[in-house]
């Protein structure tokens, strides 16, 4: 891999990224004995510049990153390490160095589940989201049977444009059911998860 280390300093900087939630870990700097270092024993090592030496996160906490990929910026002069937290990032025993919890994060979906989630605690007359809830989980999950032949259906056509809509009502609906059963898709990413080991 071609780095250009700073000519002054000899340093990168390196940024650490959950390789699974995707979240911003913690900020690193690695020389090219600390980059040679990570790849070899693939736990992450820094160049500690406050130390003055090479520093492998975790070894005196015992919370390695360890290292599952490797990534230059366009101008060779940065790296993005993806790796798998083995505890607290942050020295302040926080899950990362903004004291943000590293969990997964869906985009848009989230957004829509913090929608649903108001929805259903703060009902008004006017939201089909709050009408759904208070018709009770067997309303709920018959949308979601519904939606889901729905798009069956639409899967066996060749309109498009209707399959995706279908597709949008039957997983905005299924938020709606795991709401309602006191879930999210992060209990539905847990069981992937385990399933998938």
């Amino acid at each position: 891999m071609n780095i250009k280390f700073d000519e002054n300093t000899g340093l990168v900087p390196a940024i650490i990224q959950d390789a699974q939630t995707k979240m911003v870990l913690m900020l690193g700097y690695m020389n090219q004995e600390a980059y040679e270092k990570t790849v070899a024993i693939k736990k992450v090592t820094f160049f500690s510049r406050s130390k003055q030496r090479l520093w492998t996160k975790g070894e005196e906490s015992g919370h390695f990153l360890t290292l599952v990929d490797i990534k230059n910026d366009c101008d060779h002069d940065s790296l993005l390490i993806q790796a798998i937290p083995q505890g607290p990032t942050c020295h302040k025993g926080t899950d990362t160095c903004w004291a943000e919890a590293n969990e997964s994060h869906f985009g848009f979906l989230s957004t829509l589940e913090n929608v649903i989630k108001n929805r259903k605690d703060n009902p008004s007359e006017a939201s089909y989201v709050a009408s759904l809830f208070k018709k009770g989980i067997n309303k709920i999950a018959q949308k979601v049977g519904e939606e889901a032949v729905e798009v069956v259906i639409e899967a066996k056509d060749n309109d498009e444009k209707l399959f995706l809509d279908e597709s949008a009502d039957l997983l905005f609906h299924y938020l709606i059911l795991l709401q309602a059963k006191g879930y999210t898709l992060k209990d539905v990413e847990k069981v992937l998860k385990e399933r998938h080991k």
